[in-house]
């Protein structure tokens, strides 16, 4: 409690302020039970931070560039080149209020990001504007736990070779919309900062440059690749099933520089998009890398593998011996013909690897992959008709399984917007870079129809909700037949002005698993998810911002386990219009049975450190970021961060195991900017 208390002192002789914006903040509260754990969000921040400084200019932008403001929904997108076409040009950003489908929440979270101004002319670069006209961003990161783990003591059998902190280095370059570069190092907590064999654990960098004649953009070094709805090629994270309903008509970005720190989900070699005229271009890739697999060899010396290591972790012997174990080469195409209304493309790559896939022996395993050579072709499309947008994609891969996904999404009336979409996956669908919708952690196995619906039924009012009726005709990890089930989800938001923000949301899914060890059932039980959320924001000034929840969750499985979870916090914060310190904070309690009855939540971090918290067990959670202005081009952060569990002696299992009931984390960064 001391510790607590000490953090609201903290909160009174502090100007407090949220590192990140309400769009972001918004973006990962609706996603957090998406993120999987070493999932890097920082390019949603970056993105939106890049068009802050460098705003677009809507009288000559592209349909990809206003894809890359992720809170714009497609039809959205196709509704403002239609205004476009017919002969519109904007002189005010704020006459977007006449454009079909941007109601004043969509154009207030656009203002900071967009102009109609022209921007400056990048046809009269010169080499010495490289210098004096470049900008610089260096970033320092660190970050260890105040308690010690198991992992760290001095143990005979399997240790940590490191030390506990975890150290992140990132430089990028950037002019206008011309040029960019990155270097991203790491260092995980457990890792060694530098190893005499394998040197620094991770780097990652790139060279990129754009709008070079026919030349629309040409990487040079690490990059991610996202095409159609996904089920064919992407790479990083992908947004799922959110409140907005319109999340589930992905937007492809193409050709990426990558800057994250995430050391599996990334493409390493040379990639570009070249115009061919016409409303049309090609972007063709390769890609050369090593990846982490647990190898097992045969007696004639051959080695096989059953799965990737995606976890980019190597502290131990074992980790260290399969680290970088597995070569892969990835080659291929992307063909598209893009307007303001319609894109189609094609797509074809090839992935090829050392070492030959081998399935387990379970039955579930039998559609698996095998081999060392994978061939996907994909074909996707997205076209705006009046107030109706199709889009879809139908991939294959070769001598193996069919995929498919086609959907609809329509602005029935100025209150109401829809979403209709099927999904078709065949269990024996390969495809190592693939993150379409579905339930699973894999595309294959799965039939899906998903409803949504967007209605504004009074002024201040908006009502969210979507059903989403799944199967999986095979059977899967701890399912042993076929299985079913649902979800179904209902959000009210009430808003007045700038000021206050109240949503009651309710989600309910039900899925089949196998009975628990040691059950007399013989038939797949029916495992039931569901929670209950209220949540507020006040905003009574300028300065002062509060942001309260309450949620209770509810998981059962069968007839005999009901457990009941809930979650209860306060955000507080104060930002003065002018400052050199600036932060926020949270206390939280929570309450639930198990691993099962987990709540998610969003938690506000340093910059571009944002990310997914997650509350189970029973205790308290209180967190404060503080950020201070050393001069203009220097800031530095600072991050204290504690959970307190009652009725425990240890937290967390192996090697990360923890004596006590606390565990407190410390972060500092430094950015530099020149």
């Amino acid at each position: 409690m001391r510790i607590l208390c000490f953090l609201f002192f903290l909160l009174c002789c502090f100007y407090i302020q949220a590192q990140e914006t309400e769009n972001i903040r918004d973006l990962m509260e609706n996603q957090a039970e998406n993120i999987l754990d070493g999932d890097d969000l920082s390019e949603w921040t970056e993105r939106l931070d890049f068009f802050r400084k460098h705003p677009i200019n809507l009288n000559k932008t592209n349909p990809l560039e206003l894809k890359s403001l992720i809170f714009l929904s497609p039809l959205q997108i196709g509704s403002f080149f239609s205004y476009l076409a017919n002969g519109n040009k904007l002189l005010d950003v704020l006459e977007l209020q006449a454009v079909p489908g941007f109601d004043p929440e969509t154009i207030n979270k656009l203002l900071p990001f967009v102009t109609v101004k022209p921007s400056s002319a990048y046809q009269q670069l010169r080499l010495r504007q490289l210098h004096t006209e470049g900008k610089n961003d260096l970033m320092l990161r660190y970050t260890t736990l105040l308690q010690q783990q198991k992992g760290f003591r001095d143990l005979p059998g399997s240790r940590y070779l490191g030390t506990p902190e975890r150290l992140l280095f990132r430089y990028r370059y950037h002019f206008s919309e011309v040029i960019s570069a990155a270097l991203v190092m790491e260092k995980d907590a457990g890792e060694s900062l530098f190893n005499k064999k394998t040197g620094i654990d991770h780097i990652s960098a790139h060279f990129a440059f754009y709008k070079l004649g026919r030349v629309k953009n040409l990487v040079i070094g690490d990059y991610s690749l996202q095409f159609g709805q996904g089920l064919t090629l992407w790479s990083g994270f992908a947004l799922g099933k959110g409140p907005d309903v319109t999340s589930v008509a992905a937007k492809d970005l193409g050709i990426k520089p990558y800057t994250s720190s995430n050391e599996a989900y990334f493409f390493r070699g040379i990639s570009g998009t070249l115009d061919l005229g016409k409303n049309i271009s090609i972007s063709p890739f390769i890609s050369f890398r090593k990846l982490d697999a647990s190898l097992k060899f045969m007696p004639d010396g051959t080695a096989s593998l059953s799965n990737i290591n995606i976890s980019g972790l190597h502290r131990t012997d074992t980790e260290l011996k399969n680290r970088k174990s597995l070569k892969q080469q990835v080659y291929g195409a992307a063909l598209q013909y893009i307007t303001d209304n319609l894109n189609i493309g094609l797509i074809g790559y090839r992935s090829a690897y050392q070492h030959l896939f081998v399935t387990g022996s379970q039955l579930y395993n039998a559609y698996g992959f095998t081999g060392r050579h994978l061939s996907n072709t994909g074909l996707h499309y997205n076209y705006t008709f009046n107030n109706i947008y199709f889009y879809g994609e139908m991939a294959h891969s070769l001598q193996s399984g069919w995929a498919m996904v086609n959907g609809a999404l329509a602005t029935l009336s100025s209150k109401t917007s829809a979403v209709l979409l099927y999904r078709s996956y065949d269990k024996d669908y390969h495809n190592f870079f693939s993150k379409a919708l579905g339930e699973g952690t894999e595309t294959n196995n799965e039939k899906g129809l998903y409803l949504g619906l967007n209605y504004l039924p009074v002024k201040n009012l908006t009502w969210s909700v979507y059903a989403d009726y799944f199967k999986f005709p095979w059977l899967k990890y701890r399912i042993d037949s076929a299985s079913s089930g649902y979800e179904v989800f209902s959000q009210l938001v009430y808003t007045k002005k700038k000021i206050f923000k109240a949503t009651l949301r309710f989600k309910r899914e039900l899925k089949q698993q196998n009975p628990d060890a040691g059950s007399s059932y013989h038939h797949l039980d029916k495992v039931l998810k569901q929670s209950c959320r209220l949540e507020w924001n006040w905003k009574p000034n300028r300065k002062f911002n509060f942001h309260q929840r309450t949620e209770i969750t509810q998981y059962q499985k069968g007839i005999k386990i009901n457990e009941i979870g809930y979650l209860i916090y306060q955000d507080i914060d104060y930002a003065p219009m002018s400052s050199d310190i600036a932060g926020n904070m949270r206390l939280a309690y929570f309450n639930t049975a198990s691993y099962n009855s987990r709540i998610y939540a969003y938690e506000d971090d340093v910059l571009y450190g944002a990310g997914s918290g997650l509350y189970a067990g029973k205790g308290m959670r209180a967190f404060i970021n503080v950020r201070y202005r050393l001069m203009k081009p220097l800031d530095i952060w600072a991050r204290y961060a504690i959970s307190i569990y009652n009725h425990t002696n240890t937290i967390g299992s192996g090697l990360d195991e923890i004596a006590g009931n606390q565990k407190a984390e410390v972060k500092f960064q430094l950015r530099y900017q020149f």
